[in-house]
C-alpha cells in the first residue's frame, strides 16, 4: 500500500505517517510547513519507505506512480494559526480538498478527510453525535476554520456520490500528545508553556466551558480503523471524558511543584461552551474506544514539552 499524507509534518500528520509505516505502507508526506515542522519527521530520515516533499496542496500538484490512499490532513488547526492564516485555511479546506480528491479519483485511491468537531460549532446539545448538524456562526472569526471543514465534508461526499470515490470522514475532537507545538495557542501547550516560564496560567471566560481530551495514539488508532472500514459518513473520534477548562488547568498544574496562579481572561468570540463526542458509532462500527488515561497522557506529553523548552532555552 502507498499513501499520500497531506499535512504530513504536522502534529497529527506525522503520527499518522508513523502508523502507516508501522503497518508496512509506503508513505509520501506533503506539507508547505506554514504550521508544520519538518523535525516531526526527522526520525524517518533514511527510511526507504518514506519520502517528504515540500509543496503547497492549495496549488495544482502531481504524484507519480501508484497511490492507494490519500489522507488529507493539511490545515492550520489551532485558533491562533487559522486566525493568522485565514485565507490559507479557507483554501486548504476547499481548493486543496478538491485537488486531493482529484488525485484519489485519478489514481483510483481511497480518500480520508481529517475533519473536526468544530463542525458542531458552539453546540446546544451534548454529547455531540454525528446526526447533530451543528450551530456555527458562518461569518465569525472562527468561521474560516469551521466553514472550511464543513465545505470539505460536503465536497468529499459529493465526490463519493457523483464520482464513486471511496471516501471516509473523521471528525477529530481535542487531541494532545508529543509533537504539539509548545505555546501553539491550544489549552494544554499554553498551560504548560506558562507553567515552565513562570507566567500565570491563563483560563478564558469563567473556566466552566468543557472539553474532552484524547491522547494522540488513541486518535490515530481510531483513524486507521476508520480508513479500513466501509463507512463513508462522518465519524467522531475522540475521548468522551469531559472536564472543565479550569479543572484541566488544575490537572496540568498538579505536575509542577511551584505552579503559577490561574488567572481569567475574556472568552474569545464564538468559543464553544461544550465539547464532548458521542463515540457510540465508532464503538459499534470500528470496535474502537480510547485507552490512554488523562493522567498517563499528560505525564508523557508534559515530559515532551519540558524537553522542547530546555532545547529552546539558549534562544530565550
Amino acid at each position: 500500500m502507498r499513501a499520500v499524507v497531506t499535512g504530513g509534518s504536522g502534529f497529527l500528520g506525522s503520527h499518522l505517517c508513523d502508523r502507516l509505516l508501522a503497518e508496512g505502507w509506503e508513505v509520501l508526506a506533503l506539507d508547505n510547513l506554514i504550521t508544520g515542522d519538518e523535525s516531526n519527521l526527522a526520525h524517518l530520515k533514511g527510511n526507504s519507505k518514506f519520502r517528504f516533499v515540500h509543496t503547497d496542496v492549495n496549488e495544482p500538484f502531481r504524484v507519480e506512480g501508484k497511490v492507494d490512499y490519500v489522507f488529507h490532513f493539511a490545515s492550520p488547526a489551532s485558533p491562533p494559526d487559522y486566525l493568522k492564516f485565514p485565507i490559507e485555511t479557507l483554501k486548504v479546506g476547499s481548493i486543496a480538498t478538491m485537488h486531493t480528491l482529484d488525485l484519489a479519483k485519478e489514481k483510483g485511491a481511497k480518500f480520508l478527510l481529517a475533519s473536526t468537531s468544530e463542525c458542531y460549532g458552539d453546540p446546544d446539545v451534548s454529547p455531540q453525535s454525528e446526526s447533530y448538524w451543528g450551530r456555527v456562526n458562518p461569518v465569525g472569526p472562527r468561521s474560516v476554520y469551521d466553514e472550511a471543514k464543513r465545505f470539505a465534508e460536503a465536497i468529499t461526499m459529493a465526490y463519493h456520490r457523483y464520482h464513486n470515490v471511496d471516501t471516509h470522514i473523521v471528525r477529530i475532537f481535542n487531541t494532545y500528545g508529543p509533537r504539539m507545538r509548545l505555546n501553539d495557542g491550544r489549552a494544554l501547550p499554553n498551560f504548560v508553556y506558562q507553567a515552565l516560564s513562570g507566567q500565570q496560567i491563563t483560563v478564558y471566560g469563567d473556566g466552566k466551558q468543557t472539553r474532552s481530551f484524547c491522547f494522540v495514539s488513541d486518535l490515530i488508532d481510531g483513524i486507521y480503523k476508520l480508513s479500513q472500514s466501509d463507512e463513508h459518513l462522518p465519524t467522531n473520534i475522540g475521548n468522551p471524558t469531559e472536564l472543565t477548562i479550569y479543572e484541566f488547568a488544575e490537572r496540568v498544574c498538579s505536575h509542577f511543584p511551584n505552579a503559577p496562579d490561574i488567572v481569567f481572561e475574556p472568552l474569545p468570540v464564538d468559543d464553544p461552551k461544550q465539547r464532548r463526542p458521542d463515540i457510540s458509532k465508532a464503538k459499534r462500527l470500528l470496535h474502537w474506544e480510547p485507552k490512554v488515561s488523562l493522567e498517563e497522557g499528560l505525564k508523557t506529553t508534559i515530559a515532551f514539552f519540558k524537553q522542547q523548552y530546555e532545547k529552546a532555552s539558549p534562544a530565550r
